[in-house]
């Protein structure tokens, strides 16, 4: 009877008893392999999306892309949309909001409770505590993950992803 109460009760608030509901976790390592149409391509540190892309996977590049060069600042994104640097979760919250599949920022935490559990078809987001990156159109946009770690940039190099949940925005 008292469980019953509870559960009523948490879920009166919007919790249920069951609210660890486990992630999906990454089984491979990132690698980048430019496919026509599926992909999107890299020249001098700069992506194009493929042609076909959804209108939020183009988004997506183009605002990877501003963010090139940019320097790493440690909270960089959050306080101020257009920053003068930016961290792991300020440069996936400015990517996802100037395509228009985020409102506000989140940090690294909060990337576990964002859009869908698993791989996306366009946009996939990995995240482990303390850190996160993502793929857009299957090019790695990280700050971190190799010796070129100071800022925002587009990566080729495979990084492993042990240990990163991932997920993904709803349609995508």
């Amino acid at each position: 009877m008292k469980r019953s109460l509870v559960a009523l009760l948490l879920l009166a608030v919007g919790v249920s008893l069951n609210s660890c509901s486990s992630q999906v976790y990454a089984k491979k390592p990132v690698s980048y392999r430019f496919e026509y149409g599926k992909t999107a391509l890299i020249r001098d540190g700069i992506a194009y999306a493929p042609r076909d892309a959804p209108t939020a996977v183009k988004k997506a590049i183009a605002a990877g892309n501003r963010l090139q060069g940019k320097p790493y600042k440690w909270g960089g994104g959050h306080a101020s949309h257009h920053d003068n640097g930016y961290d792991c979760s300020g440069t996936t919250s400015y990517v996802l909001r100037e395509a228009g599949l985020l409102r506000g920022s989140l940090t690294s935490r909060d990337y576990f409770k964002y859009g869908k559990k698993g791989e996306g078809d366009w946009i996939t987001i990995y995240m482990r505590k303390g850190h996160v990156f993502m793929t857009v159109a299957g090019l790695r946009l990280d700050t971190g993950g190799g010796s070129d770690s100071t800022g925002p940039m587009w990566k080729t190099a495979t990084r492993g992803s042990k240990g990163h949940a991932i997920r993904h925005p709803r349609g995508l």
